[in-house]
């Protein structure tokens, strides 16, 4: 009896890979990523800390370490870590240490979070060139991945959503409500004042 091997000759598709970053609210972070290509999706959460399954009034209280990070889930045959990193660099104030923007403590810091040393290298590049780019000491650190944990099902693409929500503006949908939030917290502002035409998601 003969054996015969069917080959495909379908593609093979790449297996997704994964990133993860701290640039301060994570609604902003998840909006700004979901509409990089190769990007499949971008889930907010929590990571660098020591408490297991924190909730995010734990997280913002502070004392748990963690900061509001997102998990960026991407198609290797379409984009890299090193380009993910250039445009996160570009997307946030890299030179404050206190928080950013209107928003500040232990849980809105900068950070990268690196599972290997492939990573390690492209965030240590990505980092050095936005350094020589601005002129000036970048403070994000490159950390060793921690556990991520997800964060709470309503902050999961909060900027487009529908639900209605109560703010100091008064009663809005959610994706008015983080218009509101971002522009009154000065987040693009501060970016294009920084990095000018190079910042990848500011009009």
């Amino acid at each position: 009896m003969l054996a015969f091997i069917v080959l495909s000759c379908a593609p093979i598709k790449a297996l997704a890979a994964d990133i993860i970053v701290a640039g301060g609210c994570f609604w902003c972070v998840e909006a700004d990523f979901e509409k990089v290509r190769g990007v499949q999706d971008v889930i907010s959460g929590y990571t660098g800390g020591t408490s297991a399954n924190p909730t995010y009034k734990q997280v913002t209280k502070g004392g748990t370490g963690h900061y509001e990070a997102v998990k960026i889930h991407y198609d290797p045959g379409q984009t890299t870590p090193r380009a993910l990193y250039d445009l996160f660099f570009r997307s946030v104030d890299p030179t404050d240490a206190g928080g950013q923007f209107c928003d500040r403590g232990e849980s809105y810091r900068t950070a990268i979070f690196v599972s290997n040393a492939a990573q390690k290298q492209a965030a240590e590049a990505a980092m050095a060139a936005a350094e020589a780019e601005l002129g000036r000491k970048i403070v994000t650190p490159i950390l060793n991945a921690k556990p991520f944990y997800k964060a709470e099902d309503y902050h999961q693409d909060y900027y487009k959503g529908s639900n209605l929500v109560l703010t100091r503006f008064g009663p809005l949908s959610q994706s008015k409500a983080y218009k509101r939030y971002r522009d009154a917290c000065g987040r693009d502002q501060r970016v294009k004042a920084l990095w000018g035409s190079n910042a990848p998601f500011v009009n």
